[in-house]
């Protein structure tokens, strides 16, 4: 089937750089999705835009080139909910994928253990509504508790502005919550200011809240403009990420975010945003936990527990 791509968005950069940072060994892209083929997985009926075409190999390419080991693969709106692309990207990855899907009200016991076996560990609210209509809210508490005895986690996705109105339903979930891009702040209002002060209290009160330190590309207002020579862009995101790495070192995680969809300024140089990363976590015991730790305990437990348990 042929789809025409949503005019005036970009293709994803097809020759990024290679990485001036050398990530830790066994790090984790915690943050990108696959789209498509739509010839061989059709983008849902009920889509808001069409991306172009990115697939697990070319995912799997530059996972390589930038130097991870895994990848979280997180379900695309583009897709609506049904997770075939993802789930064969997560089972062509031969355990070095998890993936987060999204599932309606519907959803049966016997498709959510086929999920799990697949790779599955999280699913994912959207709360954007540019993107997306809100699903109402006793729905998604229905699929959390459904969710919460695999052992899986929510993913949700808003803006700064939305959070107040969010507070009490995000406060009430009974799993591990992730944030997607830090809440995507306003990076143009101080980061002490009371918009992302809110978002710090939320992590401050709720121990299962955790949050991806990503997407500059999408936050920044300077742009990828690297100056004095130095791979550093983006550098009016740092001190929103750089805050929340320190304050909360272990639930924190990071990801490309590729193939960054909707995007129409500037398409991102994926070698870059990897260099972004000891910006934000400056010291080598807070890569290793943004990059490692991090997700592996929230992603692959099962291997921490047994590297814990056959230690001397």
């Amino acid at each position: 089937m042929q789809f025409q791509k949503t005019p005036g968005w970009l293709d994803w950069y097809a020759n990024p750089s290679k990485p001036g940072f050398t990530l830790p060994p066994g790090s984790v892209d915690a943050h990108c999705h696959v789209f498509g083929p739509g010839d061989s997985f059709p983008y849902a009926a009920e889509r808001r835009y069409t991306p172009c075409d990115a697939s697990k190999r070319q995912l799997f390419a530059l996972r390589d080139h930038l130097g991870f080991a895994r990848n979280v693969i997180v379900q695309a709106t583009c897709h609506g909910a049904d997770n075939r692309a993802m789930v064969d990207a997560c089972i062509g990855a031969k355990g070095n994928a998890r993936g987060v899907a999204a599932v309606r009200r519907g959803v049966g016991d016997r498709e959510l253990e086929d999920l799990h076996t697949a790779g599955v560990r999280g699913v994912r609210f959207n709360f954007v509504r540019r993107l997306v209509d809100f699903t109402p809210r006793d729905e998604l508490m229905e699929i959390a508790g459904r969710i919460k005895r695999l052992g899986w986690h929510v993913v949700v996705y808003f803006e700064a502005q939305d959070l107040p109105e969010l507070w009490d339903f995000f406060t009430a979930l009974p799993t591990i919550v992730v944030v997607d891009h830090m809440g995507r702040p306003d990076v143009r209002k101080p980061v002490d200011g009371p918009e992302f002060e809110l978002f710090v209290k939320l992590m401050r009160e709720h121990d299962n809240v955790w949050s991806k330190l990503s997407c500059p590309e999408r936050l920044s207002i300077s742009g990828p403009r690297a100056l004095d020579g130095e791979r550093n862009a983006y550098r009016d995101v740092v001190p929103f990420a750089r805050r929340i790495a320190e304050t909360f070192p272990d639930r924190v995680l990071w990801g490309t975010d590729w193939p960054h969809p909707n995007l129409k300024d500037h398409m991102p140089d994926d070698g870059l945003l990897v260099d972004f990363i000891p910006h934000i976590a400056m010291t080598a015991e807070l890569q290793r936990k943004l990059l490692v730790d991090n997700p592996m305990r929230l992603y692959w437990p099962e291997e921490v527990c047994g590297l814990a348990r056959s230690a001397p």
